[in-house]
């Protein structure tokens, strides 16, 4: 399954590195959609050392720091993400990064986002790098909770992120896209940021034969269930059902979900699916429809791609280049429910153009997407 690695000329920036992760431990799957996990397991294989740094707040402290930046000006925090997203917080978590490194002798730290950014250490001599997919520049542009964030806090954000990114060795990021917002917006030298791409989970590729007579749909959000455009699909699902009465649509999420889904007719929730099953409803299903409102990258049309499942999803963040602007997969420009249920109508009508889009699209991922490619592409300098 894994894509064919770079050949690499150039020499090994490290032998030994620490990746952290705010979102839990870095070897957990769990963490931050498996990347870390996957990430540190293709390092090893090219003889890095890699170990593990998990920098966390307690309950206490969350609100200790969002109570003083309420003091600040920067208004109510409506979420866990926003408390992360300021410089208090972040600083707390770069000293716990800072002191990890030192008690397992890490002289190189690879960050898996800029919560725990800036460092607080580059005068002792460590290197610090780091992989993402997304700045808040681009994630601001479609976030669901933005209007609900002051001026002040919003202009706080963005200063907080240009501090993160100061003093990087080097940024890897998933996509092109990300990496050219780094460039034009903050500003970092384009020497200094490669776009890596990803990998995916641990889907294997569907080489069974596979028709796309039965307009089976697909959508996977194990959690945040509105961001991930759930509510869109559903209302979308509701139109398009109309015109294609046999329409089938199979949700993957956790039992939070069950409120948004009701009794809806031709609608079927799983929660907390084994891999192997989830694996199987990729396989089954004729068209992923993952109209994700601000998910910057999306693991998920990867897994559906290499599973000779079409995908469709809205034309913005890392959709587009997934997909090769369009040649692998459907994008929708409005997220409106209208605009999204003809387009589900329109691509399940033509079972002949989604066996080709979809064996196209798998032969894409195969090639370009794999998280030992990632590793080579981190680990090597050019």
């Amino acid at each position: 399954m894994n894509a064919p690695l770079d050949t690499h000329a150039g020499a090994l920036r490290f032998e030994r590195v620490a990746i952290t992760c705010v979102f839990g431990d870095p070897r957990d799957l769990k963490s931050w959609s498996g990347a870390p996990a996957n990430l540190a397991k293709e390092l090893e294989r090219l003889g890095v050392a890699v170990d593990s740094i998990r920098p966390a707040m307690s309950r206490l402290e969350k609100l200790g720091v969002a109570a003083c930046d309420m003091i600040a000006g920067l208004g109510r925090p409506v979420s866990t993400e926003q408390v992360l997203r300021g410089l208090r917080s972040r600083r707390r978590l770069a000293g716990q990064v800072a002191a990890q490194a030192r008690r397992v002798g890490a002289r190189h730290v690879l960050h898996t986002g800029t919560f725990d950014l800036p460092a607080c250490d580059l005068a002792s001599g460590v290197k610090h790098y780091l992989y993402c997919d997304h700045s808040w520049a681009l994630t601001r542009a479609h976030h669901i909770d933005v209007c609900r964030y002051n001026k002040r806090a919003m202009a706080a954000f963005d200063q907080a992120e240009r501090e993160a990114l100061n003093g990087l060795a080097h940024v890897f990021t998933f996509g092109a896209y990300v990496r050219d917002n780094l460039i034009a917006h903050y500003g970092l030298p384009p020497e200094k940021v490669t776009a890596v791409g990803s990998g995916m989970g641990a889907i294997e590729p569907n080489r069974a034969p596979k028709t796309y007579d039965k307009p089976a749909l697909l959508f996977v959000a194990k959690h945040l269930f509105k961001a991930k455009g759930g509510l869109l699909l559903l209302s979308a699902f509701d139109h398009a059902v109309r015109q294609r009465p046999d329409l089938s649509l199979t949700i993957v999420g956790d039992e939070r979900s069950r409120a948004f889904v009701g009794d809806r007719p031709g609608v079927t929730l799983h929660a907390h699916l084994p891999w192997e099953k989830l694996q199987q409803l990729y396989r089954e299903s004729t068209l992923l429809v993952q109209p994700m409102l601000n998910d910057p990258w999306g693991q998920v049309y990867l897994e559906a791609m290499v599973s000779r499942t079409p995908v469709m999803g809205l034309n913005r963040n890392g959709l587009p280049e997934l997909v090769d602007g369009g040649r692998h997969g459907f994008l929708v420009d409005r997220a409106d429910p209208s605009a999204l249920a003809e387009a589900i109508v329109s691509a399940v009508s033509d079972p002949k153009r989604l066996e080709s889009m979809a064996a196209r699209a798998q032969r894409h991922v195969l090639e370009n997407y794999s998280w030992g490619r990632v590793a080579e592409r981190i680990a090597y300098s050019s």
